[in-house]
């Protein structure tokens, strides 16, 4: 189709499409101011009435992929492409790379070298495009070797329900459950373990979306502070996570040279300058071309969580739990698409350690908060010949407590091994099944129980130790 041809057809196209008081041509326009947000309902409602408007496949491949759907684009793209549609294949080469296939990416950057050999104008694009590429394929070569023991797709209104936090890490809450007046939105505020401080996202008209905290006064919250600058800079900070230290923060954020969409940061407050340090970005596969973030770290539990939009529907998160890395290494492969693997995380199990079982922490992470909370009114744990406590609150060092809580939730797990223990015996005593597998079964859940009971028997008396030592009689 050559342009003069194309000209003419888009022309009479777009007499056609009237939408709602808005026309293509309103959507095209947004499309070159780089509204795509805006733009993207109108195109996808034209499309509908006209699925073979050549340059319609075009706008609506490049809307999808700058707001994430990075997916659903490819076959709009792939068809413009093929009807030689311009720059099609250099966002063809945009869109492979966020999905890790650089070998593809550079297959459609060659093709728009080619047919624009001679403009430098379009030679200079392709340059921005390719660095952009070189520095996903760099971060994927440089990804964090750390375990992800399970993934959980919710809802983007409900994800929280995933993040089953101990009492010593604090409590997430949607924002608008804590400020009244904001009334939708998936955005969160972090209440610590006293209950004395939040942290939260707040509108600023001149920078977007900034952090803030606030003290508990006497009956309410108040003394709104901005953070500083070095983490409040371009772009939408969100999401924070403060570690029980009260230095250390966790908070997602589209600026600081995000790799797309919400990227994952952490800093420190330096207690001699009073400042926060600036910002780290974190490793892939925690980062992404995709919106990450929610960075959460349970030091009770052992178990952290992150939630990413990445290869995920317009209303969905997964939310990934992993096993935290008490200092960051690498994975080490010669191989790049293994590399490109573990960077997307195309596959959890790549991740796990040979000869690893990770149940116990899977069930550990899975505990509801309020499971551990009923436990706690009855128990009989012997301090020594003077106490015996009978509830987590009678506990007066927070370690200790926080081993005790942990064996609880043990003992829960425990209590349901034996039950499944219990039945399987059953099965084969009343030769229900003659199945080897589920005397090889039997022989896993007895190894799994002992090695739960030898981690209870240990933090109960970490648990008793620690007490006595911090507080003596």
């Amino acid at each position: 189709m050559n342009h003069k041809h194309l000209i003419s057809t888009l022309l009479i196209s777009t007499a056609l499409f009237t939408l709602k008081g808005q026309t293509l041509d309103d959507a095209r326009s947004w499309y070159l101011e780089g509204r795509y947000e805006e733009a993207l309902p109108l195109f996808q409602r034209a499309f509908t009435d006209d699925s073979t408007h050549v340059a319609l496949h075009q706008w609506l491949g490049v809307s999808l992929l700058r707001t994430g759907r990075i997916v659903e684009a490819e076959r709009y793209l792939t068809y413009a492409d093929n009807n030689k549609i311009p720059e099609a294949s250099l966002y063809l080469g945009e869109l492979y790379s966020k999905l890790y296939r650089f070998e593809d990416a550079e297959k459609a950057f060659e093709k728009y070298q080619k047919a624009n050999r001679r403009n430098e104008e379009a030679l200079s694009k392709l340059d921005r495009f390719r660095e952009e590429a070189g520095q996903l394929r760099r971060r994927a070569l440089r990804t964090e070797d750390v375990q992800i023991i399970d993934s959980l797709v919710l809802p983007k209104t409900e994800f929280l329900k995933a993040y089953q936090l101990s009492r010593s890490s604090g409590t997430l809450l949607p924002l608008h459950a804590f400020f009244k007046e904001v009334m939708t939105g998936n955005e969160t505020l972090y209440l610590n373990e006293k209950g004395d401080k939040v942290y939260y996202s707040k509108e600023s008209k001149e920078t977007g979306h900034d952090l803030y905290a606030m003290d508990k006064l006497l009956d309410h919250f108040g003394n709104e502070q901005r953070l500083p600058e070095t983490i409040n800079g371009e772009g939408h900070q969100a999401f924070p996570f403060v570690m029980s230290d009260g230095l250390t923060i966790y908070f997602a954020s589209t600026g600081h040279q995000s790799l797309g969409g919400y990227d994952l940061f952490v800093t420190r407050l330096n207690l001699s300058t009073d400042n926060y340090l600036t910002p780290n970005q974190l490793n892939m596969p925690f980062n992404s071309p995709f919106n990450d973030y929610m960075m959460v770290l349970d030091e009770e539990k052992g178990i952290g969580w992150f939630a990413s939009d990445r290869l995920q529907a317009s209303d969905s998160l997964c939310i990934y739990t992993f096993v935290p890395n008490p200092q960051v290494t690498l994975v080490e492969s010669d191989n790049p698409e293994y590399l490109f693997r573990r960077a997307s995380i195309s596959s959890i199990a790549d991740s796990w350690r040979e000869g690893v079982d990770y149940l116990s922490l899977r069930r550990t992470a899975q505990q509801f908060r309020s499971n551990e909370e009923a436990t706690t009114t009855d128990f009989e744990f012997i301090i020594n010949d003077e106490r015996v406590y009978h509830q987590l609150d009678d506990f007066t060092n927070s370690h200790a407590r926080a081993l005790f809580s942990q064996a609880l939730g043990l003992e829960k797990q425990l209590m349901e091994l034996n039950s499944e223990l219990a039945d399987k015996r059953e099965r084969i005593a009343t030769g229900e099944s003659t199945e080897g597998t589920l005397s090889a079964s039997v022989l896993e859940l007895e190894k799994e129980s002992g090695i739960l009971h030898r981690q209870i028997k240990k933090l109960k008396t970490e648990a008793r130790n620690e007490e006595i030592r911090q507080t003596p009689l």
